[in-house]
């Protein structure tokens, strides 16, 4: 999208946020359409099996949209029983945010309800290469078999740039990011009357992130610099309060800062940790590399005392530690 295209957006959506009612995080009602309920913006997160994933979903009053399917087609239903105890309206969408499969496996039993998956075209492209590195390696570590792997995600929706779902009521405005994030591809959502931003694992706030990178030729591809230059993009949106895929909620300008912060002190951790291994560094890529993902988890819950989710780092640093060993 060229800069002139996108600052017109951002200015557009900056100005139906602000026109909106006041800020209103997870189960807080928004206004709603004239004889419906009003809107509210929640969430559902599964348990750490389903490596505490969050999906948010956006009732208009109208119709539900759900930004993010869930890890398994259990852990989706869960999600849209919980959607059901508390509105009457249909689920219509279900945005994938980026192509990791806590995002996408779900996806099916959303579809079963008839609700459209949509993605951005380069997300839906990524899927294929995602879902088969993912399902070898967890039949392989005995978490799956053959059959009950969930299967892989169908996208009813593609866009690229920008799209507008075209609901009954209310607003949700997709945006692809320039950068790729946590993953090789990364779209947020606009949620005007909940003056929302909805970015996925771009921002774990308070919580510690999953460091593997996105998959690229058959491999973990982890980029930090490109991870900080989406970070950056969501300033464009500053006024609005991000909610990621894990973690906590925040304003637009603390979200970013801290995402990149500790981005950077994450990096400067394993780099100091691969440096003292000297010549056994390659146990990063061997049967010894669990020990050293524990120790640098250690690590960083010394760094972060106050963040979450600790064993984000035990089972996802592999990507980033071994990119950085391999220097």
């Amino acid at each position: 999208m060229s800069k002139l295209i996108r600052a017109a957006a951002v200015a557009s959506f900056t100005a139906l946020a602000a026109c909106a009612s006041e800020a209103a995080g997870p189960s807080v009602p928004a206004e709603g359409p004239a004889g419906a309920p009003a809107a509210k913006l929640a969430a559902f997160t599964s348990d750490a099996a389903g490596f505490d994933t969050r999906s948010y979903y956006y009732d208009t009053g109208r119709e539900v949209v759900v930004f993010d399917a869930q890890f398994t087609g259990a852990y989706a239903r869960s999600a849209i029983a919980q959607i059901r105890s508390e509105t009457q309206s249909p689920i219509t969408y279900v945005v994938v945010t980026h192509p990791n499969p806590d995002k996408f496996n779900g996806a099916s039993e959303f579809q079963k309800i008839g609700a459209k998956v949509v993605a951005s075209r380069a997300t839906a492209g990524a899927i294929d290469e995602v879902h088969a590195y993912k399902k070898a390696y967890m039949i392989g570590a005995g978490m799956f078999t053959e059959e009950t792997y969930p299967p892989k995600a169908v996208v009813d929706v593609t866009f690229e740039g920008a799209y507008s779902l075209p609901l009954q009521a209310g607003a949700v405005e997709l945006r692809e990011l320039e950068h790729a994030g946590v993953s090789t591809t990364q779209t947020v959502a606009i949620v005007p009357s909940a003056r929302a931003l909805v970015v996925g694992d771009l921002v774990h706030h308070k919580a510690h992130a999953w460091l593997e990178g996105g998959i690229r030729n058959g491999k973990p591809s982890p980029d930090l610099a490109s991870w900080r230059a989406a970070l950056d993009e969501l300033l464009e949106f500053d006024g609005l309060t991000v909610y990621g895929g894990r973690g906590q909620s925040a304003p637009v300008r603390a979200a970013v800062d801290e995402q990149k912060a500790y981005l950077t002190a994450m990096e400067s951790i394993i780099e100091r940790y691969v440096a003292s291994l000297g010549e056994k560094k390659s146990e990063l890529s061997g049967a010894e590399a669990p020990s050293h993902h524990k120790k640098i988890a250690a690590l960083a819950s010394a760094e972060f005392p106050d963040y979450d989710l600790a064993y984000m780092i035990e089972y996802g640093v592999y990507g980033l530690a071994n990119a950085i060993a391999s220097k």
